[in-house]
């Protein structure tokens, strides 16, 4: 029987992040590398599920009897994969009842093309291709199962930049491709602070805050968002950055990054995504790297080598 492929790139959130869960607009970028998932099907009535890293290496797998996916009740697995993973499929098929087959097995398995803790997208590409796969609305999905924004599904399947932001309309943001390509690229990296971050975790901690002044941030930071899009000069730049660490600080009620962990460098470092954790990006030249690699920090992609 033929084999289908899916294919979806990993992202990284430039500007809007957690506040973008209220409807600001966020810049975010796909990154070169994704992940693939093939899928062959057989006549076992057996569905079953291999996970490879950027290594080629099995970390996960798993099978289950396609009839139970197609229960009136999500099947529970061994494990927390097994029963994330099979609430997933669950609800594709819930989305769309035409999508699996009892009578069919499938032979699944996942490629990695970056390090799966690196958080670049590990989940949501999966969501973005079963959705591919299963022929469902992938920001409809998403929310049944992991939740969060879903900037992330938009940038799995987008060519270039993107600007992204809730509409009235539910599971149908607005996202737009942008030209988004700094003059000054040679000198902006991404660093891997090597703290996994969780999203679910990162996301209830906000919805916890009390944001009173949750309009203003969201103006200002969609007003940050758009001068950072066409902006040219590398030094204003670095201001609108340093300008949208310090507003998200004071929203979150956190210290910025840069405070934490690196107080004496002298140029910028913003946190994308989830604060503490995954990559941030930062601005300097290839000689000011030693001052992170000093640290320990020894993963440090340039900007041109990580966004597509």
């Amino acid at each position: 029987m033929s084999c289908k492929e899916f294919y979806s790139h990993g992202k990284l959130l430039i500007t809007g992040e957690y506040v973008i869960l209220d409807g600001a607009k966020g810049l975010a970028v796909p990154t070169q590398k994704g992940q693939l998932l093939k899928v062959q099907e057989t006549n076992t009535s057996l569905l079953k599920w291999s996970s490879f890293d950027c290594h080629n290496n099995i970390w996960y797998e798993t099978s289950i009897a396609t009839e139970l996916l197609l229960a009136t009740i999500p099947p529970k697995g061994n494990s927390e994969f097994d029963t994330t993973l099979f609430k997933i499929l669950w609800q594709a098929q819930q989305l769309n009842p035409n999508f699996l087959d009892s009578k069919k097995g499938y032979v699944i398995s996942t490629h990695l093309e970056f390090e799966r803790l690196w958080g670049l997208g590990s989940s949501s590409t999966l969501i973005n291709s079963i959705a591919s796969w299963s022929k469902v609305n992938p920001y409809e999905l998403l929310a049944l199962s992991f939740g969060g924004s879903g900037y992330d599904i938009a940038a799995a399947s987008a060519h270039k930049a993107i600007l992204f932001n809730h509409t009235e309309e539910k599971y149908t943001p607005k996202v737009n491709e942008v030209e988004f390509n700094p003059t000054f690229k040679d000198e902006l990296f991404f660093i891997y602070l090597e703290n996994k971050k969780n999203s679910k975790e990162a996301i209830k901690n906000y919805r916890s805050l009390n944001t009173a002044d949750l309009f203003e941030v969201i103006k200002e930071i969609n007003t940050i968002t758009d001068l950072i899009l066409n902006c040219k000069d590398l030094k204003k730049f670095e201001v609108l950055l340093n300008q949208h660490e310090a507003l998200l600080s004071n929203t979150l009620k956190t210290p910025t990054i840069k405070q934490q962990r690196f107080s004496d460098y002298p140029r910028t470092i913003k946190s994308l995504g989830g604060w503490g954790g995954d990559f941030v990006l930062i601005t300097g030249k290839e000689k000011d790297l030693e001052y992170f690699r000093a640290k320990g920090y020894e993963i440090i992609i340039p900007y041109e080598e990580m966004v597509l």
